[in-house]
């Protein structure tokens, strides 16, 4: 699977990706800083890499359907920190062996994951 981290996250993301065995780039190493959400989503579909933001704006399934997507993992957090983003990321890391991310969109907050797949719907986990 292949990530690119938005810029709204800490680039340690990737670091934590790439430790796993991922394919990880962020906005910031293609100089996408600043871009509009549609870009960004435009270069990810181009490369077909799931993207990982806090961009709430990502969630709406009628601006980006996920099953036309590559994938939208969006975390939700309670406190914006650096600190709290990675450790949320963290744990979701051993469910992306186990539940597929690709053409879906995780919801992800620090005690759930909700996932909206191919027009399905949410599951949980």
């Amino acid at each position: 699977m292949k990530f690119k981290i938005d810029e709204n996250l800490p680039t340690e993301i990737a670091e934590i990706l790439r430790s796993a065995g991922y394919d990880a780039l962020t906005v910031r190493d293609e100089a996408l800083t600043g871009e509009a959400d549609s870009r960004v989503m435009t270069i990810c579909q181009q490369e077909n890499r799931i993207l990982v933001t806090i961009d709430i704006d990502f969630a709406d399934i009628r601006s980006y359907p996920p099953h036309l997507l590559p994938g939208i993992m969006v975390l939700r957090l309670s406190r914006q920190s650096k600190r709290q983003a990675i450790l949320t990321f963290q744990r979701t890391l051993p469910y992306l062996q186990q539940e597929p991310i690709e053409h879906r969109l995780w919801i992800v907050e620090e005690s759930r994951i909700r996932i909206h797949a191919d027009g399905e719907g949410e599951v949980g986990k």
